[in-house]
This record gives structure tokens, C-alpha cells and sequence, in this order.
């Protein structure tokens, strides 16, 4: 068969917007070493350091990194405690664990930071529950994050670095407004979702929109409650305050008096920049965000570049490297997790049979 003209146009916009964003992560990965010379007539490029001189001191890094790894893999069987508060019935703490695990590996080892819709996907196959109840599931402990994330954010401000984040005042309060926000929409969903759906079934109007909305009544169940929500944010705390005190341990030990209190700052500014799913250019945003900030908080240029350098392969070889085991003890292939793999083909499929499933009386 033949490749249609729409189908050759929509690979060239692919691959324009691929390069487009390696060019860009590029980009952005470079501010942590170089400073860009777009005015002056010297070298576009200025290392901000010598290059050799920043490699010999990496292994000096070591004592900050190793507990560093430590408390980013503890975030994986505290995701998996975490995400039984949102599931209507019991699973076994192993199961979410390794599901919790192996998204783990496909966010950090593959492209396009798939994680949460592959383990949404594999509870949905393993468990028979519908895929958009299970993704559901896993909004709401994202959205709980966000949420634990914000306040302990806020909390740092009273922190011995209060004075140096009250300038990123402004970006706190957009960032609070905008989780406000998105917590009411959930529960506006959670509580309106099933009754729209059932007024759709009435009147025989868009079946496809009326399944989306009953799968997604169940899987926001856990938000038709305060008592429901104030649970999955108890549970959400661990998580995020593990990464948190990570990060803060990191800058610590690259010389910041008082850095404990500004890893939060740290981890909110990531996760903002690196929220959305399939966005080409997250590493280096990474590099750009996390070297700015240590930068900003007092870091030589050189400490900053080390600090965005290590903590980057410190969360992927300690996820990865814990994702992996799981990926192997439930024998799955990797070329199966990637795009186009047969689980990946399935997941879509699946995605597809859920749309069009009979929604229930």
C-alpha cells in the first residue's frame, strides 16, 4: 500500500518538530557550561569554566551523590504506597510496585516520558480494569503532588533562603493559582462527569464522549471527597518530600549553606518545565532550570554545572536501574516499551477499545 500525501506531510511535521526540539534542548542543555555571545564580537561560545579542570572534580561529588541516589529510588515503592488511595479495589503493594517501577524506566530510558500511560496501561491489562479509570487513578496522585509539592514550596520561604526565593514570588503564586485550579477541575469532573454522562445516554447523543465520561468518573472517583483527597495528599507527601530533601542534599554539598530548605524550589522548578508529556526539549530544560537556579542561590558556575550534571544521571541511573529489575523479573522486552512495540501497539489499541466500549446503564 502506497503512503497517502496527508501521511508523508504529517512525517515531515514530525521530524521538523523533532530536530526542532533537539535543536532547542541542545540549546538550553548548553547554558549550564557556556555562556551564548550574541552581542560582542568575541566567540559565540564562552565557557563559563575551565572544561577539564570541571570533569577532574566530579568524583569529589561523590559524597552528596550516593545518598542522592538512594532517596530518588526510595520515590518508587512510595509512588506505589501512594497510588492504592486512589484505586477503587485492592492491589497487591508488589504489583503497583512494579508497574510504579517499569513506568519509571520507560519516563527516564525511553523517549517521550511516557511512564504514567504505560503503567496505567499495564494495571489496566494486568487488573482488567478500564485504561481510562487506571490513568484517572494516576491524575489524581500526580495532581496530589503538585499539591504537596506547592505547600512544601511555600514552606521553604520561612527557611534561612527566604529573602533569596521571595524574588521567585510571582512564579510561586502563578504556580499555586494554577494547582488551585487544576484541583477544582478535577473535582468539578469527579462530581459532574457521570451525571453528564448519563444525561448523554438518554438522549442517544455522542456514545464515544459519553464512555470517555463514565471511565473518567471512576478513575476521578477518589475526588468526589474531602475525606478521599485529603488521603491521596497524606499519602503524596513521602514522595515528594524524599525527592525534595534529594535535591536539597545536593545543593548542600555543592557549598549552599542552608540548601536543604531550597530543594523544593529546585524540584517545583523541574517539574513545571518538564510537565508535559512527549515535549522534545526536557533535558535541556533540565540543565537550564537546575543550573540557573543553583547559580542563583549562590553556586559558582562550576558547582552549578556539576549540580545539574549529577543529579540528571543520579535520577536516571537510579529509576532506570530500579525500573530495569522490574522490567525483568516480569519478562517484558524493551523493544516491546518503545513506540511502535507490540505493548505499545496494544496500549493504543486498548486506548481505542475504551473509547468505544458500550458506556454502562
Amino acid at each position: 500500500m502506497r503512503p497517502t500525501r496527508g501521511s508523508g506531510g504529517r512525517t515531515l511535521i514530525k521530524a521538523l518538530l523533532a530536530v526542532l526540539g533537539l535543536v532547542l534542548s541542545v540549546f538550553l542543555l548548553s547554558t549550564a557550561f557556556f555562556r551564548w555571545n550574541l552581542h560582542d564580537a568575541g566567540p559565540l561560545l564562552q565557557p563559563r569554566f575551565p572544561l577539564g579542570e570541571f570533569v577532574r572534580a566530579l568524583p569529589g561529588h561523590l559524597v552528596w551523590l550516593v545518598p542522592f541516589l538512594l532517596l530518588q529510588a526510595s520515590v518508587i515503592p512510595l509512588r506505589a504506597v501512594q497510588w492504592q488511595s486512589t484505586l477503587r479495589r485492592p492491589v497487591p503493594l508488589k504489583e503497583r510496585y512494579h508497574l510504579v517501577a517499569i513506568g519509571a524506566f520507560v519516563h527516564n530510558a525511553l523517549p517521550g516520558k511516557l511512564g504514567d500511560i504505560m503503567r496505567s496501561f499495564l494495571l489496566s491489562r494486568t487488573q482488567r480494569i478500564p485504561f481510562l479509570r487506571c490513568l484517572g487513578s494516576v491524575g489524581v496522585c500526580k495532581l496530589m503532588e503538585f499539591a504537596a509539592l506547592m505547600l512544601l514550596v511555600s514552606a521553604s520561604l520561612l527557611g534561612p533562603f527566604g529573602g533569596t526565593l521571595a524574588r521567585f514570588h510571582t512564579e510561586l503564586e502563578v504556580a499555586v493559582y494554577l494547582c488551585i485550579g487544576l484541583v477544582a477541575l478535577v473535582v468539578l469532573l469527579a462530581h459532574w462527569a457521570a451525571p453528564l454522562a448519563h444525561a448523554m445516554h438518554r438522549r442517544h447523543k455522542l456514545p464515544r464522549v459519553e464512555s470517555f465520561l463514565h471511565h473518567l468518573s471512576d478513575g476521578l472517583g477518589t475526588a468526589r471527597s474531602f475525606t478521599g483527597m485529603a488521603r491521596v495528599f497524606v499519602f503524596s507527601v513521602g514522595p515528594v518530600l524524599a525527592s525534595a530533601l534529594a535535591y536539597g542534599m545536593a545543593l548542600h554539598g555543592i557549598g549552599i549553606s542552608g540548601g536543604l530548605f531550597a530543594g523544593a524550589v529546585v524540584l517545583g522548578a523541574i517539574s513545571l518545565g518538564q510537565s508535559l508529556p512527549g515535549v522534545p526539549a526536557g533535558m535541556g530544560l533540565y540543565y537550564f532550570v537546575t543550573s540557573w537556579a543553583a547559580r542563583s542561590l549562590g553556586a559558582t558556575a562550576e558547582d552549578a554545572a556539576a549540580f545539574s550534571t549529577l543529579t540528571h544521571l543520579g535520577t536516571v541511573i537510579s529509576q532506570v536501574a530500579v525500573g530495569a529489575w522490574s522490567v525483568h523479573v516480569r519478562k517484558i522486552r524493551i523493544r516491546d516499551l518503545r513506540k511502535g512495540g507490540s505493548l505499545a501497539r496494544e496500549a493504543a489499541h486498548h486506548v481505542a477499545h475504551d473509547a468505544v466500549e458500550p458506556a454502562p446503564p
